[in-house]
């Protein structure tokens, strides 16, 4: 028996690759576009550094007019999920992450260089390992877990390398005769990748972000094929990637050491490689000291958390370019109000190290982004946010659509609008003073006595309001309120004479604002005065005066 007909006893089924590479032609893009992918297993939620991945991958492959397609890597079918592909695509959907290639849904898909889902792909690998096999580059292996386990003691006893290789691979030469012998007599094998490498000779690979780096060969015979003809991830994605047609693999820096086994499979199957650029992993400040931001320890790796929390999809994305490239905030500095689609992401400006994954900096983002969005905007991306998670917000927000918008729009639209709103769990706090005026406490500031609180609502609400008065009479107003009860009427003239006076105007807005939001620091009061309106107002200070 030859190779030949031992390959056909293997996978007497499996297609000739010259199917498959006439199936998924080279694609007619434009000159350098990029085909990317982002191919997560649906073995539990999107973690942080996954999302970062995809938001490189979708950016590269949108500004080089390319593909980016998103591949689900479900060999491992013991540790998948329910429902686990559609939990990826509802999370990438909710960051604005469209793939243009790929899952679109539990068991949907759209594109030509599919099945997407690498289970559904079994015969496609099956035709790839039988020509390996043919080619005297893969072999049955019938190594037990038991004899496998008895190797890594040897070798471990002997404080040598652990791995299925050189004098350790036990079936890699063995005759093919005695190899099929074994398979017609139903004993269980898994498909082993038989490599041409030696760990005394370095391979030189430029990586885009990290540069020249050089390896030992790769000499390891891994594992292609499992028991349940399902393939290895190394296996599958040098498949998936050369038949999508993939350009560039951007993936985290702990696939590093991968690079030589990767490149190795790629030369043995005749395929050109892609371009590799590995990300550093994002990392996590914890007392002074870096560590790799955790699925367990860390709320903010879960990209689910963000949408709990209210923190827009816009603010996360545009922090996380900020992580991704280094020239992204001068960019962001000199093009205030320019679309993030405008930016240009280049790959060998990303970090070498780990970036710190800093909440207060994505915070300060996202008061930003806020600041920049509409009253509208921001009124339907809090109802669709309390819609989920806070039924008092949901309600207040309904009930009256268009006093709700006014509210929303308090010094919005204007060169320097208020930036004092990180995440929509933030609203109900900043908003429901509008809407309710039994405070727990009126935190009143310089002027604290009752009977000179009272003396200045009497007068205020007496002589000097007028609810249709324009916003530098309503001043002035307050000026005058201010010198008759013995106040300066400027901050400035109570600080050249402080003696002279009992405070300032300033002193007086606060005893108002106080009264009439149950809080010292609030945006503009004119313009919460006018959203309140009279009745409300009269009905405020005249509880205070009871």
């Amino acid at each position: 028996m030859d190779y030949n007909e031992l390959a056909e006893l293997i996978f007497p089924n499996a297609k000739e690759i010259e199917y498959y590479e006439e199936k998924y032609p080279e694609r007619n893009l434009p000159e350098g576009a990029m085909v990317t992918r982002f191919a997560p297993s649906p073995t539990g939620f999107v973690h942080i550094g996954g999302l970062f991945g995809a938001i490189v991958d979708r950016k590269l492959a949108e500004q080089s007019k390319g593909v980016f397609i998103l591949r689900i890597e479900d060999t491992d079918q013991k540790r998948e999920i329910e429902n686990g592909t559609l939990q990826i695509v509802n999370s990438l959907k909710d960051f604005g992450i469209n793939p243009d290639e790929g899952m679109i849904g539990e068991n949907e898909e759209k594109g030509n260089y599919g099945p997407y889902k690498q289970s559904q792909r079994k015969e496609i690998y099956q035709a790839y390992a039988k020509s390996l096999i043919k080619r005297g580059l893969a072999y049955p292996c019938f190594c037990t877990p038991e004899e496998l386990e008895k190797i890594r003691e040897k070798q471990e006893a002997a404080k040598i390398r652990p791995g299925y290789y050189g004098i350790w691979a036990k079936y890699r030469n063995f005759p093919i005769d005695e190899a099929a012998e074994k398979i017609k007599n139903g004993e269980k094998y898994i498909i082993r990748f038989k490599s041409q490498g030696r760990e005394d000779r370095k391979i030189k690979h430029k990586d885009i972000i990290k540069g020249n780096i050089e390896f030992p060969e790769n000499d390891q015979d891994i594992v292609i094929i499992k028991a349940d003809g399902l393939p290895t991830y190394h296996f599958a994605h040098a498949i998936d990637d050369h038949l999508m047609r993939v350009t560039h693999v951007i993936r985290g820096d702990e696939w590093v050491s991968s690079i030589p086994l990767h490149l190795e499979l790629f030369k043995s199957l005749g395929f050109k490689p892609p371009k590799y650029a590995h990300t550093a992993t994002i990392m996590k400040d914890e007392n002074g000291n870096k560590r790799k931001i955790s699925k367990r320890k860390d709320p903010e790796a879960a990209v689910s958390y963000y949408h709990e929390e209210g923190i827009p999809q816009e603010a996360v994305v545009e922090y996380l370019l900020n992580i991704a490239n280094s020239n992204f905030e001068p960019w962001r500095r000199a093009n205030k109000d320019k679309d993030i689609s405008e930016f240009n992401l280049e790959l060998n400006k990303m970090s070498v190290s780990g970036a710190v994954f800093d909440m207060v900096k994505l915070l300060d983002v996202s008061k930003n982004v806020i600041s920049k969005f509409t009253a509208e905007k921001i009124y339907n991306e809090t109802l669709k946010w309390a819609e989920r998670y806070d039924k008092e917000l949901e309600k207040m927000l309904t009930q009256d659509k268009e006093y709700a918008l006014k509210i929303l729009n308090i010094e919005r639209g204007s060169n320097k609008p208020r930036k004092d709103i990180a995440k929509w769990s933030e609203i109900k706090h900043s908003i429901e003073y509008m809407y309710d005026d039994n405070f727990a406490n009126y935190e009143f500031q310089k002027i604290a006595d009752k009977e000179e609180i009272k003396k200045i609502l009497k007068s205020y609400i007496e002589n000097h309001f007028n609810i249709n008065d324009d916003k530098q009479t309503w001043f002035d107003r307050m000026k005058d309120l201010a010198e008759e009860l013995g106040y300066a009427r400027e901050v400035k003239e109570y600080k050249q004479n402080p003696d002279n006076y009992k405070g300032h105007v300033g002193d007086i807005s606060t005893v108002i604002r106080v009264t009439l939001t149950g809080r010292c620091n609030t945006p503009d009061l004119y313009e919460i005065m006018q959203i309140l309106g009279a009745d409300r107002i009269t009905k405020r200070i005249n509880k205070i005066l009871a």
